[in-house]
């Protein structure tokens, strides 16, 4: 990591560790970047029971931050230390244990948010963990249930074939912008069903497409599809990207079944 990185990494934590309520708190890998890549951020995860401190003075303990924000509900702060970007997540270990321990009665709740969180709980560095928790906790996402990996490939099949239709409707319309909103959707979902085909839980968006290409279970020519949609500057015909991404969803769905 970058010394200056490093530095108010180190800073971060030791403002977060004093807080009563929490139990683990871990560091995503894009800090190991050069802080000029545009990419580069110092990203927590702070895990709690019961509560933390307000807005206000977690500010205040991280030291005159600049452009300081907070999100709707006070689980996100995001702001400057030394021009370098900080994003600091507050996760309940409450709501996390329930989604933990029967994730097939929150599949509502996953199939919206997606697994995003349980790979950062799985893949990040860990700075702290008080009691142990997350020892447990990656423990549980180890042994995910095999039907709860199916119920969420279902669904995001399901989500996918719902764009998928939106795309064709918006494509024979001439609705470009609607177009351009389905299109975004049946390939975050196309991408999502395949991780839940080789049990994995999602990386972010930035990381999808290479982690995608990682993944050991892939269906038939879906990669040609894929990039034919990805070529934003070839010039390809509404309709014929419909079909394009027909194809793709029927290797999609191949796959599922086997």
């Amino acid at each position: 990591m970058d010394h200056r990185a490093a530095t108010i990494a180190d800073r971060i934590q030791n403002a977060i560790e004093g807080w009563a309520g929490v139990e683990a708190l871990t560091l995503d890998p894009r800090a190991e970047i050069s802080p000029f890549d545009p990419y580069f951020a110092l990203v927590f995860d702070v895990y709690y029971r019961g509560s933390i401190p307000s807005p206000g003075a977690r500010r205040q303990a991280f030291g005159d931050p600049g452009a300081y924000e907070t999100g709707a509900g006070g689980t996100k702060d995001r702001f400057f230390l030394d021009e370098l970007p900080i994003r600091v997540e507050y996760k309940e270990i409450e709501a996390l244990d329930r989604l933990l321990d029967k994730p097939l009665l929150h599949i509502r709740l996953l199939k919206n948010a997606g697994t995003y969180s349980f790979y950062r709980l799985s893949t990040n560095a860990v700075l702290k963990d008080r009691s142990g928790w997350i020892g447990e906790a990656k423990a549980k996402l180890a042994a995910f249930p095999q039907a709860a990996w199916e119920a969420l490939g279902d669904t995001f099949r399901s989500k996918m074939e719902h764009y998928l239709s939106d795309m064709g409707a918006a494509s024979f319309s001439g609705d470009k912008y609607f177009l351009l909103l389905s299109e975004a959707g049946f390939l975050r979902y196309a991408a999502a069903s395949i991780f839940m085909a080789n049990r994995s839980f999602e990386p972010s968006h930035r990381d999808m497409e290479e982690k995608l290409r990682l993944l050991p279970r892939q269906p038939d020519g879906f990669w040609q599809a894929w990039d034919s949609l990805l070529q934003k500057g070839k010039e390809i015909s509404a309709p014929r990207r419909f079909e394009i991404a027909r194809m793709l969803a029927s290797s999609i769905y191949s796959l599922g079944s086997d």
